[in-house]
């Protein structure tokens, strides 16, 4: 029986955690959950109400993070996180650090802002939209900046859960009509540009963005 990720197409971490069980082939049907309004039940998958969920054998995770730490145990083939210690805790930091502090600004200010509330019948709040963009968001993209000198990843070699996690945040910062200045920030608009273009992502992209649109020009 295959997994079941429970979530909405749009959420970042859905999205994060549906590009990790592409990249190893792992089998999954995803179960629409509107995490604005979900099922009266869902509080038994996940008592924070929150997406992503798994379901896995008639057993449940919650939390992006911890069901991708999960996935790696079970299924170690193209490994997405380092071997290495140190590097291993790289990973995690950068994860952690794209999960909140990324998402705080990037998507729970410029996108959730500027999208979520038209889809739900609210009104954007543009002045602390700007006040992110203009305060916020300035210091975090220079650090990834500079830890993405001569990189083509964050951490190692090879694409690892912290890359896809930035990425995916930085998807909602796309769909919320800002991109990640080449001028300001070359190394992790490269970086960006890079990840995007992976067939997961680029496919997310193209189906999200026509969504994105419609709520846009509803609007």
């Amino acid at each position: 029986m295959a997994m079941k990720l429970y979530g909405a197409a749009l959420s970042p971490f859905v999205r994060k955690t549906r590009v990790f069980m592409q990249h190893k082939g792992i089998d999954f049907e995803a179960v629409h959950v509107d995490p604005n309004n979900p099922p009266d039940d869902y509080a038994k998958i996940n008592p924070l109400k929150r997406i992503p969920a798994l379901e896995h054998d008639g057993r449940f995770l919650a939390d992006s993070a911890v069901i991708c730490q999960y996935l790696e145990r079970i299924h170690p083939d193209s490994p997405l996180y380092p071997s290495d210690p140190y590097e291993y805790a790289r990973c995690l930091w950068f994860e952690k650090f794209a999960d909140y502090e990324v998402a705080r600004d990037c998507t729970f200010a410029v996108f959730r802002n500027r999208i979520v509330m038209r889809l739900i019948g609210k009104e954007c709040n543009e002045e602390l939209v700007q006040k992110a963009l203009a305060e916020k968001v300035p210091p975090l993209f220079e650090y990834l900046n500079g830890e993405l000198e001569g990189r083509e990843f964050l951490v190692g070699d090879q694409m690892s859960i912290a890359d896809i996690a930035l990425a995916s945040q930085l998807v909602n910062f796309r769909h919320g009509g800002e991109k990640v200045c080449p001028d300001s920030y070359p190394n992790l608009a490269a970086h960006t540009a890079r990840m995007h273009e992976l067939t997961h992502f680029a496919k997310a992209i193209e189906k999200e963005s026509g969504f994105v649109s419609k709520v846009l020009d509803a609007g």
